[in-house]
């Protein structure tokens, strides 16, 4: 005897409307009784029931049945939105110009719940010849990030972006270190120029501060060691009649004002040419007082942009002799590394002056020049084998 379905169970009709079968589930009630009806379709049974079984096994792994029309424009537009809180402004719109550009033409259409290793893989491969290495890993964290933010709110099961591997992207200009005839040759052409700019290039090359903390650094940051008091005090308050000098290296331009990692807080003794420079910037400034503690301001008092450092450096190694479009500001900070390594400065005592974690980035993507030669090995071995 054929027992009827209990009401609330599976069920599979035709739909002559839609011309598509039906498949049915009730997955349980809402706090006011009312049944939680899923429903699947196809044009086959089969098809109609697969549907139904992925919905069926979802929710037995105790997620919640996302839409099935929730695309990849909707993951990466809803985390473009949500997912840059506290970012600053200029991130905000990089992620949201590439993810415009690269991310969404080329997949918007996409299911989510549909996309696979193979889709990430192609679409990445696509973009090795357009974009840079860098670029790549950018576009790769944005949906990678958007999918990440899809799979808490359980519109989706894994995230297949985690597994991709980012392709090597295309060859950039390759970073730069000046010699020491050419760093001297900038510093004496920064005699002549404007005592800003003048300070900007010297700290930058003797120090090795990122352009971005040197726009941050205030008078207040600026230190001498006081001879009657045993104290680093700013130099407003003590003057420039002294012996030893330094910068807290402890702001930055980026959002909350931090430095970059917490390594990056530094504090650096300045080499006597910095202190000259620095006095004669303060000495200026004296005949135009303004409200900012910047030690690096423009005409109005208002903080220097990336622009106005970019500009104006290249117009000093235009004059110094050396092609200003082919250079930018922080290859000084490249330079100051290799000029260090070039007179035997120990890597890791680099590594601590330039604010990095570990010695990695310092070796392998700011150190231009790999001497003095290293004779250790060479010298013990001459030792052992001559006995």
């Amino acid at each position: 005897m054929t027992t009827r379905r209990s009401k609330g169970d599976s069920g599979l009709h035709w739909d002559e409307q839609r011309k598509r079968w039906i498949a049915s589930v009730t997955l349980g009630y809402t706090p006011a009784g009312k049944r939680i009806v899923k429903k699947a379709s196809g044009k086959t049974k089969k098809e109609a029931k697969d549907k139904l079984k992925d919905i069926i096994r979802d929710h037995e792994d105790g997620l919640a049945i996302a839409p099935t029309n929730y695309t990849v424009t909707n993951a990466v537009r809803y985390w473009l939105e949500h997912g840059l809180a506290g970012r600053s402004a200029t991130t905000v719109r990089m992620c949201t110009s590439f993810a415009e550009t690269h991310v969404i033409p080329a997949l918007e259409a996409r299911k989510l719940r549909d996309l696979s290793v193979e889709d990430v893989d192609k679409w990445l491969a696509g973009k090795r010849g357009e974009l840079s290495t860098r670029s790549l890993k950018l576009i790769h964290g944005i949906l990678n990030r958007a999918v990440k933010s899809a799979m808490r709110r359980d519109k989706v099961k894994r995230n297949v972006v985690d597994l991709c591997e980012i392709p090597e992207g295309r060859e950039g200009r390759q970073s730069k270190a000046l010699t020491l005839a050419q760093a001297q040759a900038i510093v004496d052409i920064t005699a002549a120029g404007s005592p800003r700019m003048r300070a900007y290039i010297v700290l930058s090359l003797l120090i090795g501060a990122r352009t971005e903390e040197l726009r941050a650094l205030t008078w207040s940051h600026v230190v001498a060691f006081g001879d009657g008091r045993p104290a680093w005090l700013p130099v407003r308050e003590i003057g420039w009649d002294h012996e030893e000098f330094a910068i807290y290296v402890w702001r930055s331009v980026r959002q909350k004002g931090d430095t970059k990692t917490v390594k990056s807080r530094r504090s650096l003794k300045m080499p006597r040419l910095c202190v000259e420079a620095l006095q004669g910037l303060w000495e200026e400034q004296q005949s135009t007082p303004a409200e900012s503690d910047l030690v690096f301001r423009t005409r109005n008092g208002t903080a220097l942009t990336a622009h106005n450092v970019r500009r104006d450096f290249r117009k000093i190694l235009d004059a110094a002799g050396l092609p200003g479009k082919d250079w930018s500001p922080r290859e000084m900070r490249h330079s100051f590394v290799s000029l260090l390594s070039d007179s035997g400065v120990p890597i890791e005592d680099i590594s601590r002056l330039v604010g990095h974690r570990n010695t990695v980035v310092t070796e392998t993507v700011y150190r231009k020049q790999i001497r003095p030669v290293l004779m250790q090995g060479a010298e013990t071995m001459d030792e052992l084998f001559s006995r």
